[in-house]
């Protein structure tokens, strides 16, 4: 089990190299994360959905995602409250200050999904969540200690030494760990070192000195992380390589599966601008894509209080192109029902008004993968669905893509403003070029999915190159 000194420790990407490089000694692997927080979830083959770091760690493991991979998912809906899925399947919506006395009856179906991963793969790589050091979060704890001591499961511990203080995050947890805890950390590995590794070789003198742990090495920044697809938006608001045609994504409160912008962002030709609350939309923007949302409602009452709303009718009336996908595609209609209360007090709120359709929440989520075809260039694609409520009104009648001959989104009469329920359809190389070109956009012949595997690869190579991974993989039982 990999767990972190801190939150950011860069354990997502540790576990996905770790089982790259295990596939390529001749292992089955499998990636397993007891409890995970995000709002950018994967739909998986067995129809449920999983955190999207668990995902790309399956990829990176030569398997199709699967529930028990992650069976626990929180998804924050407010400050205070989140959506608890369990083994893929919506379980509750609780309180923050009430999870606490719910993670006892979760324990059992973490360990069952466990055991039944341990039972198809020679090895089973965990990641923790947060950090250990959060000892007042101890009592029933399943994502870092708790599942340790449950499952029986060695741990190292990964430090950041990018953002300083890497020798107390290390010998800090030592100190407040409880001794059964402590002593289940095995080893310790530093991650993100800027420059040449042998200058912390004093430092890992001092750690090993102040907690006995020995040591699997110093990792050095993997320039090409940004190359794989982003489970924190963060990650993608970093600056990056781009070209001239500028995609503008406004960062919503309760982003949700925007892994629809790591293909785009990976386009040599093309700039991803996160705009951040408080940020006008640039007024160079060539086409302005709004995300999916945990809390559609929510998003929108943000987006208006940015001014977002009176930028998109300017963008709009310059001749400029919109793109709404999932929550993003429910916005730009003229109005949002939600009868039930689902994401609040039951009511409904006007939309943006750039599509002639409505969208009325259901409880019932659809999660499907799910093959597509773009009508005016005939070419396939594949994404997923995940989404509550239905979409109705005028403007389906001007449907843009098909799924199983069914028809898919709207659009308005220019067909500059689009909408659409699938996620992930710009994985599909043919169809991304032929959407940018439609745009104007210069594009390339670059295959994604090819660029992903290869980036994987170098992960691994990196991985062996700098970690003891021989002692790593020895110390699993």
């Amino acid at each position: 089990m990999i767990q972190g000194a801190g939150s950011n420790v860069g354990k997502s990407l540790l576990v996905a190299g770790l089982a790259r490089a295990a596939v390529q000694r001749g292992l089955s692997v499998a990636p397993f994360k007891p409890q995970n927080m995000s709002n950018n979830a994967a739909v998986t083959v067995d129809g449920g959905e999983i955190g999207r770091a668990q995902a790309l760690q399956a990829r990176a493991a030569g398997r199709d995602p699967v529930t028990d991979m992650n069976p626990v998912l929180l998804k924050p809906e407010t400050d205070t409250g989140a959506q608890v899925i369990v083994q893929g399947r919506r379980f509750a919506t609780v309180r923050a200050r009430d999870y606490g006395a719910m993670k006892g009856q979760l324990l059992p179906r973490v360990l069952e999904s466990f055991g039944r991963l341990c039972d198809t793969a020679d090895l089973v790589i965990v990641e923790g969540a947060g950090s250990p050091a959060e000892v007042n979060l101890r009592a029933g704890d399943i994502a870092n200690m708790g599942f340790a001591e449950a499952a029986d499961v060695p741990v190292v511990l990964a430090g950041d030494i990018d953002r300083g203080g890497v020798i107390a995050q290390l010998v800090g947890t030592h100190a407040v760990l409880p001794a059964p805890d402590r002593d289940r950390i095995t080893a310790f590995l530093i991650n993100k070192f800027r420059g040449d590794p042998r200058l912390f070789d004093g430092g890992l003198t001092e750690i090993t000195r102040h907690t006995g742990w020995p040591s699997l090495g110093v990792l050095p920044w993997f320039a090409e992380a940004w190359r794989l697809p982003a489970e924190d938006i963060l990650d993608l608001a970093a600056p990056r390589p781009g070209g001239s045609f500028k995609i503008a994504v406004p960062r919503l409160n309760r982003i949700a599966n925007f892994d629809d912008l790591d293909p785009l962002a990976a386009e040599p030709g093309v700039t991803v601008e996160i705009v951040q609350a408080g940020s006008p939309l640039p007024g160079d923007a060539d086409l302005v894509l709004l995300p999916g949302s945990k809390s559609t409602i929510a998003d929108l009452a943000h987006y208006r209080a940015q001014g977002w709303d009176i930028d998109l009718t300017a963008h709009v009336r310059r001749g400029g192109h919109v793109l709404g996908v999932c929550g993003g595609y429910q916005m730009l209609g003229t109005r949002i029902e939600d009868p039930d209360g689902l994401e609040g007090e039951p009511g409904a709120v006007p939309g943006l008004g750039l599509l002639d359709v409505t969208t009325r929440l259901q409880l019932k989520k659809r999660l499907s993968l799910t093959k597509a075809r773009d009508i005016e260039t005939g070419e396939t694609l594949t994404g997923y669905e995940i989404h509550l409520g239905t979409t109705t009104g005028p403007g389906t009648d001007r449907p843009w893509l098909t799924i199983d001959a069914r028809p898919e989104g709207a659009q308005d009469p220019t067909g500059r403003v689009r909408g659409t329920y699938l996620h992930g359809m710009f994985d599909s190389d043919a169809f991304r070029r032929a959407f940018l070109a439609r745009l104007g956009a210069t594009t390339s012949e670059m295959s994604y999915g090819a660029s992903v595997e290869a980036t994987l690869d170098a992960l691994a190579e990196h991985l062996e190159t700098h970690l003891d991974v021989d002692a790593l993989l020895a110390l699993a039982h």
